[in-house]
Order: structure tokens, then sequence, then C-alpha cells
């Protein structure tokens, strides 16, 4: 699907709150609420838009304790990293999981509710899994910023409602 600037503006206001009206978002882009709705089903059906979900607070819900794990395997064999990242996906408690480059093979978030937790989810994570040669965790302090928007430095441009007034050398 080629996004023009109007699908960008309409990504990038849906990035900030995916509950404002359509007619709204009609609004700040220049469109019919109509032709918005055509769009954000295009842009779920296409794929671009993966997934609405409510983004909770984790202390709401007793999950206070975010966790960033480095994860080095033993061996890096196709069948192996397949069977790493089924097993990451599979707990709940892994909020996200990335396959990456360098000493670690995959960095893991993690939130749990206290110490005792995690200490579980390491045995059954790494501990009973005999393709895990290391793992070393960090503990969050603080949730500086937590987000998952993709910029979209043409959906600033876009979003403008008007034109800007052009009022000749005369001012």
């Amino acid at each position: 699907m080629q996004l023009d600037r109007f699908d960008l503006a309409i990504l990038g206001i849906l990035q900030q709150n995916n509950m404002m009206s359509q007619r709204d978002i009609g609004h700040a882009v220049n469109l019919s609420a109509a032709a918005v709705n055509r769009r954000i089903k295009a842009l779920n059906t296409s794929g671009i838009i993966q997934a609405n979900v409510a983004v909770i607070n984790p202390a709401s819900v007793n999950r206070e304790i975010t966790l960033f794990v480095e994860v080095e395997m033993v061996n890096e064999r196709k069948e192996y990293i397949d069977e790493a990242k089924r097993r990451f996906t599979d707990l709940i408690a892994v909020q996200q999981c990335y396959y990456v480059t360098g000493e670690a093979d995959f960095v893991l978030v993690i939130v749990v509710s206290s110490m005792i937790e995690y200490e579980q989810i390491t045995r059954q994570l790494f501990f009973d899994n005999s393709n895990v040669k290391r793992f070393r965790t960090f503990v969050t302090m603080d949730r500086v910023k937590v987000g998952l928007s993709v910029s979209i430095p043409e959906a600033s441009q876009a979003q403008l409602v008007s034109p800007p007034i052009n009022r000749g050398s005369n001012g």
C-alpha cells in the first residue's frame, strides 16, 4: 500500500490517540469521516496498523518491575534460534523480544510483580534451557519514556488543518 500525506497524518494521530473520533481526525486532516474510515480500514487490512490496544500502567496491575535481559545462546543454528523465539514469545511476562547482533543474541523486556516471579522466569527460560550460554539482567529504576510510536516526520507536516495564508509582501 502506498501511503500519501493523508495516511501519514492519520497514522500520526492514531499513534497518539486511537480513540479519537473519525470525524475529529477528518477535521484535523481535511477529509470526511467516511474517507477517514476507508483509509483506517485499508491501513488495518494491509497490516500497516498491527493492533489497536490499550496501554496499561503496569503499577496499576501490580507489575512494577521492568527488566531488560540480554541472552546469549550456545548454538545459533536456525532451529535453536527459532525455538528460543518461540519460548520467549510464549511467556506473557516477556513484553518485548528482539533478536539482535553483537554479544547477545536476544534482548528481552520483561515486566513482573516481584523478583521472586523473575527468579521463576529465569529458571524456566534460562537455567532449564541448555542452549542459553548466559544472561544479564538490567533492572529499571524509572520508566522515563515508554512507547511504541514510530517516528513519522511527514505526519506532523501533513496534519495542517489549512494551508498557511499568503499575505504577500504587504503583510
